[in-house]
């Protein structure tokens, strides 16, 4: 039997375009839910510093916008788009709002967060920019609650052993 990966998934670019998750087979993935007007929202400038320190390597941010925690995410579609970009530089892929959490969830996020589904976490979304590490072959490895510093050091030496484990093999 396969192991549970992200692979299974599409999700919708802010320009309604689809994509399969399996556009990004081996690479390392941090998924991270993500609003505008949360006191969090800073660290999509420190997602993109993130991103750039691994930029030569095989890593992608996904960022999915959500207004499920205090409506923080009031804007839709290409004004998300010009939000990240203009206002935080962000280079990294974001995705349609979708709902991160209860009956709504989007299937994505219903497998992140559920053990029985992906096998390793059990670990739903508290709040914005909760982050889930994915390895090169696509299962759910660890997260990193809202308050975690995408550029702090318990992220980045979790990304680095996926990088060097993958070199390795």
């Amino acid at each position: 039997m396969t192991e549970p990966t992200v692979y299974q998934f599409h999700v919708t670019r802010l320009n309604g375009d689809e994509v399969s998750l399996s556009d990004y087979q081996n690479k390392v993935l941090l998924i991270v839910n993500t609003a505008s007007e949360c006191g969090f929202t800073p660290q999509l400038d420190t997602l993109e510093l993130l991103r750039q320190e691994y930029s030569e390597s095989d890593f992608e941010i996904l960022a999915f916008p959500s207004n499920d925690f205090g409506a923080q995410e009031p804007l839709e579609g290409e004004a998300i788009a010009e939000f990240c970009s203009i206002n935080h530089g962000t280079t990294y892929p974001v995705f349609n709002k979708i709902h991160v959490k209860g009956d709504e969830a989007h299937p994505l996020y219903k497998f992140l967060s559920d053990k029985k589904l992906n096998g390793r976490v059990n670990a739903s979304p508290r709040w914005n920019f909760h982050k889930y590490l994915i390895n090169q072959q696509g299962e759910v490895i660890d997260f990193f609650y809202p308050f975690t510093n995408p550029m702090s050091p318990k992220i980045k030496k979790s990304i680095s052993k996926l990088l060097a484990a993958n070199k390795n093999s």
